[in-house]
């Protein structure tokens, strides 16, 4: 199974990462991507996931880290994609979100949303994106900067159309711990209408709970579950679920 969205590197793991690593492997999570959120952080995640095979890296600016940014950043981020080429398998976690929480204002976002997508074009790297009350924004960034590389919109609980929406832009959509919940039916009935070939799994943790596990800290241990939810709501077979989304991960992330 890939875990195609997982903050090992936070600090909540600092205690017992690999143990949840060694864990998550027995389990059969057998490749995790950890999405970069701030230039402060990357080289910590870069140094991690150079040491364990089961690990791979994105490196991008998350709108959540915002408060510090400096034009600089940018330039760092360059610099890495530089540097590290064949190495970062995408950018991101980047995105905008205008539910309150960013700091910068929804102009600023932007500006450092399209510099990164820029960036993802001049690599050649699909990007992993962060949404909230953004989907239409997102949207026009793509079409404005005539994005063409894909990539995953991270933690995707919208609409049937929304979802077709990014489709057309090559995109899939990673699917998490939302879908667990019965109290989600919107993004659980779009769940069983996509193409399997649309979907990766992800667990977004040490965030996005599982239902029967809210409070607690999420780890890619619980992806299984993830799968399994998949796979009964589309009625189809766990192994072919998990098949066919490796292969989608595999292949986005250049992988295969």
């Amino acid at each position: 199974m890939f875990d195609s969205h997982c903050h090992l590197d936070f600090t909540v793991f600092d205690d017992d990462r690999i143990d949840v690593i060694r864990r998550a492997t027995d389990l059969g999570v057998d490749k995790i991507l950890i999405p970069g959120v701030q230039a402060s952080s990357w080289y910590k995640l870069t140094q991690l996931c150079n040491s364990h095979p089961t690990l791979e890296y994105a490196l991008g600016l998350h709108p959540w880290f915002l408060e510090d940014f400096e034009n600089v950043h940018l330039d760092q981020l360059e610099d890495a994609l530089r540097r590290f080429e064949g190495q970062v398998r995408a950018v991101g976690e980047i995105g905008l979100d205008f539910s309150g929480q960013v700091v910068i204002s929804d102009y600023q976002q932007e500006r450092i949303f399209c510099d990164q997508l820029a960036l993802a074009t001049q690599y050649q790297l699909p990007v992993i994106v962060h949404h909230r009350k953004s989907h239409h924004r997102i949207l026009h960034c793509l079409k404005a900067c005539n994005f063409r590389c894909g990539g995953v919109i991270h933690g995707f609980s919208g609409s049937l159309e929304q979802a077709e929406a990014y489709l057309k832009w090559g995109f899939k959509l990673g699917i998490g711990g939302t879908i667990t919940y019965p109290r989600a039916q919107k993004t659980r009935n779009t769940v069983a209408s996509l193409p399997l070939q649309s979907i990766v799994l992800e667990t977004d943790a040490p965030d996005m709970p599982i239902n029967g596990r809210q409070g607690q800290r999420n780890s890619p241990e619980y992806l299984p579950e993830i799968l399994a939810v998949v796979a009964e709501l589309r009625g189809e077979s766990v192994s072919k679920v998990e098949a066919d989304t490796d292969y989608n991960a595999l292949q986005l992330f250049g992988l295969s």
